[in-house]
């Protein structure tokens, strides 16, 4: 019998942590908001002004997950363990950098992928941060750290996973050309594949290097739109074609060319875990089966 106190329970339900970890979440970013804009100098050089910017944030939502997030719940984790981390953020930037090479390359074959000039590395700094580091770390963070962690302690990993890609993929509704399907790519995509990492090595390392590296091998290397956000890449590209193929001007996410190899990845990923034994049943299940033995 739970010999906690009842307000220590409701705490400690799985779906309320969720909702405290994510409310810390959100505090912590709003505060780096107002540190941006009313503390730190203004008039920098766009390159430091944006890492001097995303070290702040990245800083504040950092101590707030290991000061309070990782406290929260029935079972306290860490998911940002200071060891190991290298490997895992490593093997996760060269899936995210391969599985972006295959993309672009059978793009290429296909003809709706074309190099039209070279680029420059004007933006390298900015790019590295806007679209690499700071959505690695803060989306994986929010949405694999916090509504992944704590929808799988409640509802098991199937549920968490379908759970975590629809919201994923709702999230970039708003993006700029973005569609209908341009969200379903992304939810099945990113989503499937992010989770699936997850799942597999219980770490967020692996999660954000994969993501990170996805964004900045598309946008930086290839000079292809991330998530319907036009980028300044190494070379001068184009998409043409049908959009099944090129993703229009949303991006190669949106075409069935990301669709298939990235879902494929992520599925092959989630096997991994469930061969691993790393699929968790949902909490009414593991309760049950607790009190019948």
């Amino acid at each position: 019998m739970d010999q906690k106190p009842l307000w220590r329970r409701i705490v400690d339900f799985p779906l309320v942590a969720m909702l405290l970890a994510a409310a810390v979440f959100i505090l912590a970013v709003a505060m780096g908001q107002l540190l941006n804009q009313y503390v730190l100098p203004h008039g920098l050089d766009p390159n430091l002004a944006t890492a001097l910017h995303a070290t702040v944030d990245i800083a504040l939502v950092l101590a707030a997950y290991k000061l309070i997030i990782v406290r929260l719940g029935e079972h306290p984790r860490d998911d940002l363990p200071g060891s190991p981390a290298l490997k895992p953020t490593a093997i996760g930037l060269g899936i995210g950098f391969v599985l972006m090479c295959a993309v672009v390359g059978v793009a290429a074959l296909a003809h709706v992928y074309q190099i039209v000039g070279r680029g420059d590395t004007s933006r390298l700094v900015l790019d590295l941060v806007g679209i690499a580091i700071m959505p690695g770390f803060m989306e994986e963070m929010f949405f694999r750290g916090i509504l992944f962690r704590w929808l799988e302690e409640f509802g098991g990993s199937w549920a968490a996973l379908v759970v975590t890609s629809a919201l994923f993929g709702l999230a970039h509704i708003m993006n700029p050309n973005a569609t209908w399907f341009s969200s379903f790519a992304i939810a099945m995509e990113a989503g499937v594949l992010l989770g699936g990492a997850y799942m597999l090595t219980r770490s967020l390392w692996m999660p954000m290097g994969l993501h990170a590296a996805w964004n900045f091998t598309q946008g930086e290397i290839f000079d292809v739109p991330v998530s319907g956000m036009d980028e300044h890449g190494l070379v001068q590209a184009q998409l043409s074609g049908p959009p099944l193929l090129s993703g229009g001007t949303f991006g190669l996410e949106a075409s069935v060319i990301g669709l298939i190899i990235a879902t494929g990845t992520g599925l092959w990923l989630v096997w991994l875990a469930l061969r691993r034994g790393h699929v968790v049943q949902p909490r009414w299940v593991r309760r049950g089966a607790l009190r019948a033995s």
